[in-house]
């Protein structure tokens, strides 16, 4: 028995020897290098997207890409970084979103460039939708360059507008303009866009009447306009509100008499057809000065009784608070509409020059973007409209600085008459400046 135990002992002795040998031999090995390939641990080699390359030759005359490639020499050596590629899978096998889809396109900045396929339309083969004083085709207006060319956003490639294409996205779907004048120059605009799919006119139906847009007793024209698309059952429509005020006659039997201007109200149209609309863009900024108020016999209220707030009195402060309200009532009620998406459209910029439209103020440029071609800005120039849509769920189309590039593009002094008088360096010829508008408001439905 004893004999047993003595031998267990040395057998075990034994066997820590023998690990201890092999142990010693595989970390003489290991600082050999031998048991490791290089190749295994080495990085992937850099992947850059192709996208993102300069064109041939432009470093020799850049200071940093010579700094870069000096540093490259130095660190050739040095084992290469790990790949990056931008159009990159998962674990789960799902495309990972880049940095600029998750950040979005700026349409903001960018810059005009030529481009022979444009207008979007013929003026003269949409007299049906067009206002004669805005289709400039009609008038003595003999150059049309301003036509020729499109927005090219800085961040991003933006489609070009298919109007079949846009009118099957709508299906079903409803798209609403609700503003000033310029508001139905992008709603007559839009009209003429889509209406170059090349669908008939008996394919398109007036449905004014069923959102109370008739011709009302004296007035000049309706209210609004809305058209109906049948084959895809897409309607597009536009009502006529230059403030974003309800408007309420101070007497129902004389509304000659004047109008509350219910400047803590969203226009009652909007509130009775909310629910019916999937696209919403509303604008308003050139009414809002004491010649049109008085004019329109528009008298400033608050919660239901003349205004006395001497905070709000001044025009631009009530604009502003007017803006705000509408855009906090729309963003409480989205929740409710999760299929609508609302958009305000930043103001519209004048080019009246050495004057205003009643003291002989000109916009007789007819060279296209003499002035630039780009914008880089890291805020809007309507600032009003930025702040009004800050903390909302409300997008902000934003149009003035790239419209500040294209003075040629307005009405100017050409008239279907033909004659002299106050030029309209306010509205824009159509085909023109506004398809841009609706071309940015397209590619973000």
């Amino acid at each position: 028995m004893r004999l047993l135990i003595v031998n267990g002992l040395r057998f075990r002795h034994l066997s820590l020897a023998i690990l201890a040998i092999c142990a010693v031999f595989l970390l003489w090995k290991w600082e050999k290098g031998s048991l490791y390939s290089p190749d295994l641990l080495r990085p992937e080699p850099l992947v850059l997207n192709r996208n993102t390359s300069m064109d041939e030759g432009s470093s020799s005359g850049n200071p940093l890409v010579k700094s870069i490639a000096e540093v490259g020499k130095v660190v050739t050596a040095a084992p290469p970084p790990l790949t990056i590629i931008h159009d990159a899978k998962d674990a789960t096998g799902k495309k990972e979103t880049s940095p600029s889809e998750k950040k979005g396109c700026d349409y903001r900045n960018g810059g005009w460039v030529p481009d022979d396929r444009r207008p979007l339309y013929s003026g003269l083969k949409c007299k049906r939708w067009l206002s004669e004083s805005w289709n400039c085709k009609l008038t003595q207006r003999k150059d049309f360059t301003y036509e020729k060319f499109r927005w090219q956003p800085e961040s991003c490639e933006m489609p070009m507008f298919q109007a079949a294409q846009f009118l099957r996205r709508m299906q079903d779907k409803t798209i609403a303009y609700v503003g000033d004048s310029l508001g139905r120059q992008m709603f007559q605009s839009m009209m003429c866009m889509v209406a170059a799919s090349g669908k008939d006119h008996s394919d398109v139906e007036d449905v004014g009447s069923n959102y109370g847009l008739a011709l009302a007793r004296r007035a000049k024209r309706p209210g609004g306009w809305a058209y109906r698309f049948r084959s895809t059952n897409t309607t597009i429509l536009y009502y006529w509100s230059a403030t974003l005020c309800d408007l309420e006659p101070l007497r129902l039997s004389n509304p000659a008499a004047g109008y509350a201007m219910h400047l803590d109200r969203p226009p009652s149209f909007l509130k009775k057809n909310l629910h019916r609309f999937h696209v919403l863009v509303l604008n308003t900024g050139h009414h809002w000065n004491r010649g049109k108020l008085k004019a329109n016999k528009w008298e400033m209220y608050v919660s239901g009784a003349p205004n006395i707030n001497g905070k709000i009195a001044v025009i631009w402060k009530a604009k502003n608070f007017t803006v705000h309200s509408v855009m906090k009532w729309l963003d409480g009620q989205l929740p409710s509409y999760p299929h609508l998406k609302v958009f305000y459209r930043s103001l519209s910029p004048r080019h009246f020059f050495n004057g205003e439209w009643n003291t002989g103020g000109t916009c007789d440029n007819k060279a296209p973007l003499s002035k630039g071609n780009t914008v880089f800005q890291n805020h809007s120039e309507d600032a009003d409209a930025e702040g009004a849509v800050k903390g909302t769920r409300i997008k902000l189309l934003d149009i003035t600085a790239l419209s500040r590039l294209r003075d040629e593009g307005h009405i100017s002094r050409y008239s279907i008459r033909g004659t002299t008088g106050v030029q309209d360096c306010l509205h824009w010829c159509l085909p023109g400046v506004p398809d841009t508008w609706n071309e940015i408001l397209a590619a973000q439905l």
